[in-house]
């Protein structure tokens, strides 16, 4: 099953590299132009996609104005289980959403694999409503394979002014074995940490072409690094609180 795995996951990500380079450029630019007009790259997810609006935060060889929108209830350390069924309410992002700050030279990407909860697609259409531009990574085959459950009948993908898909299969499980009855192996962190890094990294490429230093972190675990890492902080830290 090891190798079946990486074989698996290896398949999705040469999926994601055919399929969605075209998205993805376009989200890059995106990126490289707020962060250009001085804006911020902002991420939200719930569960197990919360993870990776951590997977870029304060990440050394990472852009610096990344701000994860963190809602401990709906994240995994306060209870799974609870976690689950919030995101499942319609209306309950309205006890956050009114506190962030979303504005129109901003990036908003919005994670969620299924793309079916209420809690994401609200995220999505209020940053849009802000004017900020809004990016959903989530899975077509797995949205459309289940029915919404958001009031509207809106899943992420048609909630977004970019989708980029992650190709995870319905379930997110891309393993079987005779010997257990129920799929495992899920893919879609391990892509998902792939498309923002490939996405990121293209930003910073357009950055310098178009010459403007890129923000990036370099590892605090590299003598000197404070004084470089400090004026970047000290740039972004009124709109990234979370970089204190």
């Amino acid at each position: 099953m090891l190798n079946d795995y990486f074989e698996r996951a290896k398949e999705r990500i040469e999926l994601v590299e055919k399929s969605e380079k075209t998205n993805m450029l376009e989200a890059a630019r995106k990126v490289a132009e707020a962060i250009q007009r001085g804006g911020i790259i902002q991420l939200f997810g719930c569960g197990h996609s919360h993870i990776l609006t951590e997977e870029v935060f304060y990440r050394a060889g990472g852009l610096v104005p990344m701000k994860p929108i963190f809602v401990e209830p709906l994240m995994l350390h306060e209870g799974a289980l609870t976690s689950s069924q919030l995101e499942r309410k319609n209306q309950y992002a309205e006890s956050f959403l009114e506190e962030q700050d979303f504005r129109e030279e901003d990036v908003v990407f919005v994670l969620s694999t299924s793309g079916r909860n209420p809690v994401p697609v609200d995220v999505a259409q209020f940053a849009s409503g802000k004017g900020a531009y809004v990016i959903g990574l989530t899975s077509l085959e797995y949205s459309k394979s289940q029915p919404s459950r958001h009031t509207s009948g809106k899943h992420l993908f048609n909630s977004v002014d970019l989708v980029i898909d992650n190709h995870s299969v319905s379930g997110d499980a891309i393993l079987s074995y005779e010997k257990v009855k129920v799929p495992f192996g899920p893919t879609s962190t391990v892509v998902g940490a792939v498309i923002l890094n490939a996405i990121f990294a293209e930003a910073i490429r357009i950055l310098a072409d178009n010459g403007v230093e890129p923000p990036i972190f370099l590892s605090g675990n590299i003598d000197g690094a404070d004084g470089h890492n400090n004026g970047l902080v000290k740039k972004y830290q009124e709109r990234i609180p979370l970089l204190s």
